[in-house]
C-alpha cells in the first residue's frame, strides 16, 4: 500500500503540473504596462491576457501607500503632465456611466479597487468587459491607453470618475 502512494503521488502532482502549463501556455499576453508615480520611481506593471475571447488584466504594485487606490484604465496612452491629467478620462468607448454599481452600466477603464498592504505593496486580477477584439480595439487604438492608480478608493457610483482623488501614478499600455 505504502509503494502504491509513493506512486500515485508524484503522478498525480505532474498531472496537475501539466494542466497549469496548459493554461499558461494558452493565454496570450497582448499588452503590458508600467507604472511610474510623479517622481518617475517604477511602482507597478500590468500585463493584459487573452483566452477564450475575453481579456483579463493583472497588475502588481510596489512603493505605493497604504490603503484602497482606484485603478482605471484612461482614454489616452500619455503620461507625460506630472499629474497624468495627459492620460484623459477613464477609457468608456460604448459611452456608458461611471461605476460597476451604476445601474446604467461601467465604462471598459472601470477596474476594482487595489488593497496595498502596509508594506507598499498589492495585486489585482480583473476581467476586463468586453470582447478580446472589443477590448484589444479599444486599448490599443490610435492614441493608446493608460492605466492609472488614484489616491483615494473609488466609490464605484459617482460619474464620471468615482471620487478617486488625484492620480498617484501612471502607465502606457503597449502591445505585447
Amino acid at each position: 500500500m505504502q509503494k502504491r502512494s509513493l506512486i500515485i503521488a508524484p503522478l498525480a502532482f505532474l498531472a496537475l503540473a501539466g494542466c497549469q502549463t496548459a493554461y499558461q501556455t494558452a493565454a496570450t499576453e497582448i499588452g503590458s504596462a508600467t507604472l511610474q508615480d510623479r517622481q518617475g520611481n517604477t511602482v507597478g506593471s500590468a500585463r493584459m491576457y487573452s483566452l477564450g475571447g475575453e481579456v483579463t488584466l493583472n497588475a502588481s504594485f510596489t512603493g505605493l501607500s497604504a490603503g484602497t487606490h482606484a485603478v482605471h484604465l484612461h482614454t489616452t496612452g500619455d503620461c507625460t503632465a506630472n499629474d497624468f491629467t495627459s492620460a484623459g478620462g477613464h477609457l468608456n468607448p460604448r459611452g456608458n456611466e461611471h461605476g460597476t454599481l451604476n445601474p446604467q452600466g461601467a465604462h471598459l477603464g472601470d477596474l476594482p479597487n487595489v488593497t496595498i498592504a502596509a508594506d507598499g505593496t498589492g495585486t489585482m486580477s480583473t476581467l476586463l468587459r468586453g470582447t478580446a477584439d472589443f477590448v484589444g480595439d479599444s486599448v490599443f487604438d490610435a492614441d493608446g491607453t493608460a492605466i492609472v492608480v488614484h489616491e483615494g478608493a473609488d466609490d464605484y457610483r459617482s460619474d464620471p470618475a468615482g471620487d478617486a482623488g488625484s492620480r498617484v501614478a501612471c502607465g502606457l499600455v503597449t502591445r505585447s
